[in-house]
């Protein structure tokens, strides 16, 4: 239903629906019908449209019907000349006369109905009003009723009607510069309409043959957010382009007649905006999905648009799975699995003792064998659907014919007991049944759709029990759509439709073989040089409906839910918490992050939630900024708002050394290699050098032009992010440090950003580098090159925290709009984003499992995957605005 509520209804009468599958509509002129079936001459006005297989009269009186006449069943088509009174009494052609076999009369009294047919030779005259076209109008439609006879309109008629009525394309800017000029046709649901497309640096065009819904169609490349390349008729030949982020309204859907044409435009349109959109790829979409960003319907929507599924195709149209299997109860019991289809199950498998005899059948059959003689999705089921609401493509689909009042879609528990039980219903459903628009149900227009063989007429969808109205279905549909049952399992189906039992031995095993006309590949097309036997084979392939794109080839991971636990600091202190830091302990029983092993350092996360606070201790005047641990963890520095930097002994628990370096704030520690030395950044853009052995300053680098927010070590590399909006890195030798020798400070590299960095940090390898910046700006940077890889503004507001996962392919980041994002370092998507309670201040994870401290100093764990509990033990050390550090517990 997207494609109808896309364009407003025309007033125009006339439409392309009008035509038949293939036909063309060329140039129209305005005339009058004379009539004289009353015994009184009538002259109708109108306007008289030249297409390839027929001659149509739309009526300006709504009153009157539109007239179609098959150019196929015209007997005579010829001009009648009258005498001009002129001195020279010469003739000219004054209308035209159509003898014909037949005619459709359509939307009589201004009625969408069925067309009525008048069989029998009838004789219409038409007057043109520019009489001067008349011959030129005749020996077209002579040329067409030829081409019509044989049964073919020929390429060499049709380029020429191209070539005759294309006037000249004028741009809307005069500066504009051509790129490439082709023909091609602008698909719409049951239509495709040739043109003339040229795209320049500023602008796409596209010029219909006939000017037809428009003389122009443009769109501004620098709208453009997404294209997406196509298959029509399984063929790689189309081109969609979406102006907004919606998935099912593009902005025009094009069909070319090369495919290097089709490429060649994809190309340019994509190198002009590659620095201005992001490519979408089906993995990217799981991991959102996966992760909780992406609904399930979001998610489904995402795959049929990458599968070539649109909603301008309705043989290619969005296909979505039946979720309810109750239709019967007065409740609908989203916590009973047997209120749900089986996913893991194509349609025409749900039912054991059909798919008995459809096995039986398939295993009797000879090669290319099917187990299913028709498609889950096709233009006819799209259209059973949503004939209430487009019943003129309904009509142009059965030629001019509503379907049976019997077939047609009068109750949802009918039909699916018809998808279950019939020996041929295998179909789907469309996202309309998971949308907010419940007009598909209703006979909103009042149209006489027939009547069932109890007499009674086909109204709206009959509901199941448990549906108040039309919007209470619907509403249910999305709850149960979204609901923990579907969530665990809709991988299954993807499995079947987009993923790896679509094809091959899977799709044998999984009962899901369908016709191989249905199927990329399962025909070649280009092949066929006959051009009857190609419309034929094309318009049965466009008709029977078409398998998607294959996405995956591996199984699809199940969904992963993702949920908050909290861990109070105290019942009495909440102030934010700013440092988070895994601490070592000297204990036999407690060990650090850093010394577990990799299975035990996963056991210990597992049980993160489990902390216990140990002890508190108040050592400054102001907010603790900063944390950093020596490797036996007898020793914690802080650093703090006071300017200090502060030493607390684990072994007398009690503060051991204060050092002031400047007058400013200190923002943030950490310890060099060995325990030598610990670097602390301030607010007066200097960076401290302290000894631990000599207790003193070791030396201090002027490095900023702005306050130091976060430093990073790696390799004798020290890199220094500030509020001046640059990272730094450089070259000091940790030795000489160590050695209480003075550093020589080698200016490396600079990142330059658009807003002050407040934090920075390192994958494990060194190799990666992340900035979050003070206007919510996630910027990803290869060390090696100082080449920015990837920048996401993912935060709506100051960024506080960021860090790599351990197997650097995913970055979490904290900001002051409470939520946590995660970004996928390969592409620079976005798969994740939770939102927590409050805003988070900083946190420390292992790529799935996050402790993160937040403003009112609570911790809180946010688990991605839930796996079993085992015993161990870790101790966490948090440091906030309360002036305090607190020791956790890990004890399970």
């Amino acid at each position: 239903m997207a494609f109808i509520k896309r364009k407003e209804r025309s007033k125009e009468r006339f439409s392309l629906l009008l035509l038949d599958l293939e036909e063309y509509y060329f140039e129209q002129h305005t005339v009058y019908h004379v009539t004289t079936s009353s015994a009184k001459k009538r002259k109708i006005r109108g306007s008289l449209k030249v297409c390839s297989k027929s001659i149509i009269f739309e009526p300006e009186d709504h009153v009157e019907p539109i007239l179609k006449i098959p150019l196929r069943d015209c007997k005579k088509i010829e001009a009648v000349e009258e005498k001009d009174q002129n001195p020279f009494n010469e003739s000219k052609p004054a209308g035209l006369t159509i003898l014909c076999k037949q005619v459709y009369l359509i939307k009589e009294n201004n009625v969408v109905a069925p067309y009525r047919v008048e069989r029998g030779d009838s004789t219409f005259l038409f007057h043109l009003e520019v009489s001067s076209k008349t011959e030129d109008v005749v020996q077209t439609l002579l040329q067409l009723h030829r081409a019509s006879c044989l049964d073919k309109l020929g390429d060499q008629t049709f380029k020429m009607h191209i070539i005759q009525y294309f006037g000249v394309l004028s741009f809307q800017n005069v500066s504009e510069i051509p790129h490439m000029e082709c023909e091609a046709e602008m698909v719409t649901p049951l239509v495709t309409n040739p043109g003339h497309v040229c795209i320049t640096d500023q602008s796409l065009y596209f010029q219909p043959l006939n000017g037809y819904p428009e003389q122009v169609v443009r769109i501004e490349l620098h709208r453009v957010k997404q294209i997406y390349k196509r298959r029509h008729g399984l063929r790689p030949l189309g081109l969609e382009v979406f102006c907004t982020e919606n998935d099912f309204c593009s902005d025009i859907y094009l069909k070319f007649y090369k495919t290097s044409d089709r490429n060649d435009l994809y190309y340019y349109i994509a190198t002009f905006l590659e620095n201005h959109m992001v490519e979408h790829t089906a993995e990217s979409y799981m991991l959102q999905w996966q992760r909780g960003h992406l609904s399930n319907y979001q998610y489904l929507l995402h795959l049929n648009n990458l599968a070539d599924r649109s909603g301008n195709d309705l043989s290619q149209y969005p296909v979505f799975p039946w979720i309810i299997a109750d239709y019967n109860s007065t409740e609908l019991d989203m916590m009973n699995p047997a209120t749900f289809r089986d996913l893991s199950k194509p349609v025409g498998a749900l039912n054991k003792e059909r798919l008995e005899r459809l096995l039986s059948r398939y295993r009797d059959m000879p090669d290319p064998r099917f187990m299913y003689g028709s498609h889950y999705s096709s233009p006819g089921y799209v259209l059973f659907y949503l004939v209430r609401v487009a019943p003129e493509h309904m009509l142009c689909l059965q030629n001019g014919r509503y379907d049976n009042a019997d077939r047609m879609f009068n109750s949802i528990g009918e039909t699916w007991k018809n998808c279950l039980e019939g020996a041929t219903d295998f179909k789907e459903l469309i996202p309309d049944f998971y949308g907010n628009d419940p007009s598909f149900l209703l006979n909103c227009l009042s149209l006489d759709l027939g009547k069932r063989q109890g007499g009674s007429s086909v109204q709206d969808v009959v509901l199941p029990p448990w549906a108040a109205d039309a919007s209470d279905f619907l509403q249910k549909s999305q709850k149960a759509l979204e609901s923990q049952y579907v969530s665990e399992h809709l991988h299954e189906w993807i499995d079947l439709v987009f993923g790896f039992k679509q094809k091959g031995s899977e799709a044998v095993a999984a009962h899901n073989v369908f016709h191989p006309l249905t199927y990329e590949g399962g025909i070649d097309c280009d092949s066929i040089e006959d051009p009857n036997e190609k419309i034929a084979m094309l318009i049965q392939i466009l008709e029977f409906g078409q398998t998607p794109t294959q996405l995956f080839t591996t199984p699809h991971p199940q969904r992963i839910t993702p949920r908050f636990q909290s861990i109070s600091r105290t019942p009495s202190v909440n102030t934010p918490l700013n440092e988070l830091s895994p601490g070592n302990t000297s204990t036999s029983e407690d060990s650090s992050f850093e010394d577990l092993t990799e299975e035990t350092r996963r056991l210990a996360w597992n049980n993160i939630a489990k902390l216990k606070l140990m002890s508190t201790h108040k050592i400054h005047k102001e907010a603790v900024t900063g944390i950093a641990v020596t490797r036996t963890a007898s020793s914690v520095f802080t650093t703090s708002q006071d300017s200090t930097l502060k030493m607390f002994s684990r072994e007398s628990n009690g503060l051991q050394r204060s050092m002031s370096f400047s007058n400013m704030a200190l923002s943030s520690c950490l310890m060099l290699p060995e325990d030598k030395a610990v670097v602390c950044s301030s607010w007066d853009n200097n960076v401290y050098f302290y000894s631990i052995p000599f207790g003193r300053r070791q030396d201090t680098l002027m490095g900023h032009d702005d306050a130091i927010s976060k430093m990073c070590w790696k390799d004798n590399q020290l890199y220094t992010a500030s509020w001046d909006s640059t990272v730094k890195v450089w070259q000091c030798d940790s030795a000489d440090i160590a050695n209480n020798k003075r550093c020589q400070f080698q200016l490396l590299a600079e990142f330059e950003h658009e807003a002050g960095v407040n934090t920075i940090n390192l994958n494990p390898a060194g190799t990666l580098l992340v900035s979050g910046t003070k206007d919510g700006t996630v910027t990803i940077w290869d060390t090696s090159s100082s080449v920015q890889l990837h920048q996401v503004h993912c935060h709506s507001g100051k960024i506080h925290d960021v860090a790599f996962s351990p197997d650097s392919r995913h970055i979490l980041s904290v900001g002051e709009d409470s939520c946590l994002k995660v970004i996928d370092v390969q592409t620079g998507m976005m798969i994740s984003s939770v939102q927590a309670d409050e805003e988070q201040r900083c946190f420390c994870w292992d790529g799935n499992t996050v402790l993160s401290g937040g403003q009112s100093g609570h911790l809180q764990v946010l688990d991605l995957l839930s796996t079993p509990n085992i015993i161990t033990k870790i101790t966490v050390i948090t440091g906030g605005e309360d002036k305090q550090i607190i020791f956790w517990k890990l004890d399970c």
